[in-house]
């Protein structure tokens, strides 16, 4: 007989209930970067400068940018929609992963939008404090979508069935 990551037998209500809320959750992060990713690329038509950062945290307004060095300022364009395309991609990813595997008590889609975010999040975090650009502003809505990611991953962590609680012991 061939084994699933799926679950074998239907979880009582509470199990059910509190998986599908932590799988709520996580997909509510994935549609919070999913914004912030649309809201990037709009950033990047608008007002260039991302969110949070101002002229003097950036060394320049976008025309004092785009004088200086036309190709410069189509360079950090180029990457700010491909940050954007990303931040939309992974957000999508972590919904589906939410809604089709977290929600069904599949571990593997938990650790997966886990893993990707925390690799994400090693990443991206810690230049913006080395160059001085960690501002409230720019990061508090990665901060709050990560706090929302491990919230609904802990939900969900805890109803996945066939986990050993100590609540189940003598």
């Amino acid at each position: 007989m061939a084994t699933t990551d799926r679950m074998q037998l239907r979880p009582d209500s509470t199990v059910s209930s509190r998986l599908t809320l932590g799988a709520v959750l996580v997909a509510m992060a994935g549609v919070g970067l999913v914004g912030y990713g649309i809201l990037f690329l709009i950033r990047n038509f608008s007002g260039f400068t991302e969110l949070g950062l101002s002229s003097q945290q950036v060394g320049g307004t976008p025309k004092q940018i785009r004088r200086f060095s036309p190709d410069l300022y189509e360079y950090i364009s180029h990457l700010h929609m491909a940050v954007s395309g990303l931040l939309i991609a992974l957000g999508i990813t972590a919904i589906a992963l939410a809604w089709y595997g977290i929600r069904r008590g599949q571990r593997w889609t938990l650790w997966t939008v886990l893993s990707s975010a925390v690799v994400a999040l090693a990443v991206v975090i810690p230049p913006h404090y080395a160059y001085g650009i960690g501002t409230l502003g720019h990061l508090g809505p990665i901060y709050l979508d990560a706090l929302l990611l491990v919230i609904g991953t802990m939900v969900s962590y805890t109803a996945l069935p066939g986990r050993i609680t100590s609540s189940r012991s003598h």
